[in-house]
């Protein structure tokens, strides 16, 4: 694949984020003009996000109109042959749509009131008994991985049973994912309560789950292992997991808490059910996440990984919840 660049610089590199090894790809420069070219090797069915370093200044691609959103902004994104998002993720307006409430509840435990969104699917019944997913970063999965068309297709298409979503989102994620014990308590004691108060959800430990993203799914780990029993699985997305102590050298100092709270972890314990685990193939992260599958498997969680031809983004994410929520949902299992 060919990337190109126009105009005066010193140096144009691709910088694509979280990638093994080095995440920087260095321009040339055509003889004589202000063409910078870089000719690029990529796997097919494979997708990416990245920007420009122009003379040390980031940019999206001027060249390229596909874009993707983060909470930080927008990348350009690459697509390489095969690669297509699934059919599911679009907006469908034959079919009826679940609705998304926004509300708060206090939390004594931090002391101050928390956001909270409440999916309900179409046609939702107060007689009805509803499966319960807790998703961290929730506000995040809709603004940037299409979480609420997807939940209404996947529905409507039989795909997974009609559910409820809890939506919650940390002020302090740095913080509070990081194994902190109020997390647990919040989400256990205050959130779980406030949505059976409002919502017709099967108050049973077997058909709640909880799913999360990087330090949402080292969050969701934390509450599993904090109070075993109350959720029956985890869809543990690109987690910012670390085993190996050589490389805390190249993390952040959060990482240091990461590896203790898995040090911790029993070696012996079931500490629920069933574990979707997942991560990009072009992420620092996926050595990290295939030990935390095995992990899992060795203490008798019934686990599913999946290695995806994709980074450290919210599309990757977002094209991993069909089979994350129908493997520990037990719903027309994989």
């Amino acid at each position: 694949m060919i990337f190109a660049w126009q105009g005066d610089a010193d140096s144009v590199s691709l910088r694509h984020f979280l990638s093994r090894g080095d995440a920087s790809f260095r321009f040339e420069r055509e003889p004589g003009g202000k063409l910078w070219r870089l000719r690029l090797r990529v796997p097919d069915r494979a997708r990416f996000e990245y920007k420009l370093e122009i003379d040390g200044h980031w940019v999206q691609d001027p060249l390229n109109p596909a874009q993707a959103t983060d909470p930080f902004g927008a990348n350009s994104v690459c697509e390489t042959f095969g690669y297509s998002a699934p059919d599911w993720v679009a907006p469908n307006p034959a079919i009826a749509a679940g609705s998304l409430e926004e509300t708060t509840v206090y939390s004594p435990v931090f002391g101050e009131q928390r956001r909270l969104g409440i999916y309900r699917p179409a046609g939702y019944d107060e007689a009805g008994h509803y499966p319960l997913v807790v998703i961290h970063d929730g506000f995040d999965y809709v603004d940037h991985a299409a979480l609420l068309p997807i939940l209404d297709n996947l529905i409507a298409a039989g795909d997974l049973p009609p559910l409820v979503a809890a939506l919650t989102q940390s002020p302090d994620r740095m913080v509070e994912y990081v194994d902190d014990s109020r997390h647990t308590e919040f989400v256990t004691s205050e959130l779980l309560p406030a949505v059976e108060a409002r919502c017709a959800v099967v108050q049973d430990p077997r058909h709640r789950i909880l799913m999360g993203a990087s330090l949402g799914a080292v969050a969701c780990l934390s509450i599993a292992a904090r109070a075993p029993q109350v959720f029956d699985g985890v869809v543990l997305k690109s987690g910012s997991f670390i085993f190996d102590p050589r490389l805390l050298e190249t993390r952040a100092r959060l990482f240091h808490s990461i590896m203790e709270f898995i040090d911790g972890l029993s070696r012996e314990e079931r500490l629920m059910h069933r574990a979707f685990v997942c991560c990009g193939r072009f992420e620092g992260l996926v050595g990290e996440n295939r030990r935390m599958a095995a992990f899992l498997r060795r203490a008798g969680v019934a686990t599913r990984y999946v290695e995806t031809r994709d980074a450290h983004h919210w599309h990757n994410w977002r094209d991993q919840i069909r089979a994350g929520l129908r493997w520990c949902l037990g719903h027309k299992r994989l």
